[in-house]
């Protein structure tokens, strides 16, 4: 089984998603206040759900070049500077134009710190990067729990949102103190004359650690221990080591393992993701839809259908951010012994549940437990979909994160404009039956993507397989 060691750099990128999960899990509590403030109606006040959608779009595109030029460490520091000046920006403006430009461009430097966090996990902890994610990810909603809670608490104080939203700024910057007291580095840029087969930009090792040779560098993560089959694009042993090479751009460097063609395979898999690849990003598209329009309309809901006051409806959401935490934290374990699909369509029926329950229930505390549970099968879709992407990809990694950044805008652009253009005409909690769809549709990707992943002429397995270390 995978081992999974967490040293200060691993801490200090679990901290740093923390910072974007406050925001992520804080605004959708903050948008029916905002639709409140600015009297605009629920499809009007989901366009901030697309000003998201287009700075993750923004923040993919200028992850790869980034990384390249100023490294992954730095490109997530950027990150976190830019979270800060636009959330600083949203607590001073108030008209709708403004408010959703504050979004975006938060959004923007937010997708540089997912991308990067992911990447450099992907690269430090090789076959236990799932389970690395999947405990970022848990840190991401621990923070998470915090920001419906304080939101709730100051618009229950008549203090409004805007001073809870803004502890996000005070949190980036004790992380930032916290890093430059303890000397906790993330990697750095290599010189501009860098070897062949040396690591890529931003790359580097912490002191202490030694680089992997070019031929046995981290293994490919254990997100499918699974080979891609040809037809679905270049095949990707989980056995074989990968080293990252960057040279004239392209992505190379592939472990002896794959053989004689390995060279040339990298070479192409810099070029085209595989199709195994893009199945997990639509499913990274479908599931984003379900955890966006859950944060940013279950407070209506609540308010309409259990009846609960303002604050307390915004409060509540951290119902779901805390059955994440815990599924999170659990599903880490699971992630080191089970193979991802089996696991994610697992995950997949347990939101379900949670959600059946959360819908039927006419009072505040079952719904709130049907939240509960909904969070626990929520906490596991991204992770698992991000490290399946990741692995297949290979070399590739910088430009799949960037990619994948894209998935979360199409989820995030459309599915919540929708909902809300929905319950503008038969309210929210009808509304909100579009929820089993896209649950639906990723156990179908999910399936699909199980089958891309199979090996040709290998049997479906009949239960869960170990990883191999």
């Amino acid at each position: 089984m995978p081992r999974l060691t967490r040293d200060r750099l691993t801490w200090l990128t679990y901290a740093q998603l923390g910072l974007w999960g406050f925001f992520l899990y804080g605004f959708g509590p903050v948008v029916p206040l905002l639709r409140d403030e600015q009297g605009t109606s629920a499809a009007v006040a989901g366009l901030h759900s697309t000003g998201i959608a287009v700075g993750a779009l923004a923040g993919g595109a200028l992850f790869a070049p980034l990384a390249r030029r100023l490294g992954r460490g730095r490109t997530i520091w950027t990150g976190l500077a830019g979270v800060a000046a636009g959330v600083a920006a949203l607590g001073l403006v108030r008209a709708l134009p403004a408010t959703i430009t504050a979004v975006a461009v938060i959004a923007t430097f937010g997708m540089l710190v997912i991308s990067g966090v992911s990447v450099v996990l992907t690269d430090r902890h090789g076959t236990g990067a799932p389970a690395a994610l999947t405990e970022a990810n848990a840190v991401g909603a621990g923070a998470g729990i915090l920001a419906p809670l304080l939101i709730g608490a100051s618009v229950d104080a008549g203090w409004g949102w805007r001073p809870a939203m803004a502890v996000e700024i005070g949190l980036i910057t004790l992380v930032a103190l916290a890093a430059l007291t303890f000397r906790v580095r993330l990697p750095r840029p290599a010189p501009a004359a860098a070897a062949p087969g040396a690591p890529p930009p931003g790359d580097r090792p912490a002191a202490g650690r030694t680089a992997p040779a070019a031929a046995g560098g981290p293994t490919v993560p254990a997100a499918a221990d699974l080979t891609v089959p040809a037809a679905a694009g270049p095949r990707v042993p989980a056995a074989a080591g990968l080293g990252s090479a960057r040279g004239g751009g392209a992505t190379t460097g592939l472990g002896s393992a794959t053989g004689a063609g390995a060279a040339a395979d990298a070479h192409r898999s810099g070029r085209r993701l595989p199709a195994a690849y893009w199945i997990a990003w639509v499913l990274m598209a479908v599931t984003g839809s379900i955890e966006v329009c859950l944060s940013l309309w279950t407070a209506d809901v609540l308010r309409s259908h259990a009846g609960m006051a303002a604050g307390t409806a915004s409060a509540a959401v951290a119902a779901i951010v805390c059955g994440m935490f815990v599924g999170r934290l659990v599903g880490g374990r699971f992630a080191l012994r089970y193979r991802p699909v089996p696991l994610l369509l697992a995950a997949l029926g347990v939101s379900l549940a949670g959600f059946a329950l959360f819908w039927i229930a006419p009072v505040g505390w079952l719904a709130v437990t049907g939240l509960v549970v909904l969070g626990l099968g929520n906490a596991l879709h991204y992770p698992l979909a991000i490290s399946i992407a990741l692995a297949v990809a290979g070399p590739a990694a910088d430009r799949a994160a960037g990619w994948a950044s894209y998935s979360m805008g199409v989820g995030f652009g459309i599915a919540p404009v929708a909902l809300g253009w929905v319950a503008d005409g038969v309210g929210p909690h009808l509304a909100f039956l579009l929820l089993p769809g896209f649950i639906a549709a990723a156990a179908l990707l999910a399936a699909r993507l199980g089958r891309a992943l199979r090996p040709a002429g290998e049997p479906a397995p009949t239960t869960p397989a170990t990883t191999n270390a």
